[in-house]
């Protein structure tokens, strides 16, 4: 398992607040919790409600901006992720399992993996060893809002204290 306080310096070092959890943009949960794993829907690279980041990569929007909205759509997955999958304990992560970065992409645009280091190389920057996870990189068409990229992750939760509160 992680632990609390270094997680929260390594935010502070790197200059990150956790926002609240963004609203769902339809009808979903932002997360499901499930056993020992927590499931995060797809988060856009929005603040408060709005997205910063939007159009195709890299007609609309640059590589390096993409990489930028990958980065924020993650930080939006990890307020999802401690508020409501880890009741706010960062002690209770075990690691990311596995993040999906899909990016709105131009015909003829093959750079998806560069675009989800943005997410990737975040989560390792801050979680260390336990923020290594497998991956999809995945081209579409559109995403909602316009976005440029949503990111969505899977991440492995202490499931002792949930089994303690069903008692």
């Amino acid at each position: 398992m992680t632990d609390h306080v270094q997680i929260e310096q390594r935010l502070k070092e790197l200059a990150i607040s956790l926002p609240e959890p963004p609203r769902p943009v339809a009808s979903y949960l932002p997360c499901v919790v499930s056993g020992d794993l927590v499931f995060i829907s797809g988060q856009l690279p929005s603040i408060e409600g709005k997205v910063r980041y939007s159009g195709k990569v890299p007609t609309d929007i640059s590589l390096d901006d993409a990489q930028a909205a990958a980065k924020l759509a993650t930080i939006n997955a990890l307020a999802v992720l401690k508020t409501l999958g880890l009741d706010g304990q960062w002690g209770r992560l075990v690691g990311i399992l596995r993040v999906g970065v899909f990016v709105q992409s131009a015909n003829d645009f093959y750079g998806q993996p560069q675009v989800a280091n943005g997410a990737s190389d975040f989560l390792a920057s801050v979680f260390g060893e336990a923020g290594r996870h497998a991956r999809a990189a995945v081209g579409v068409n559109a995403l909602p809002l316009n976005a440029a990229v949503e990111v969505e992750l899977i991440a492995r939760i202490s499931a002792q204290k949930r089994w303690r509160d069903q008692r």
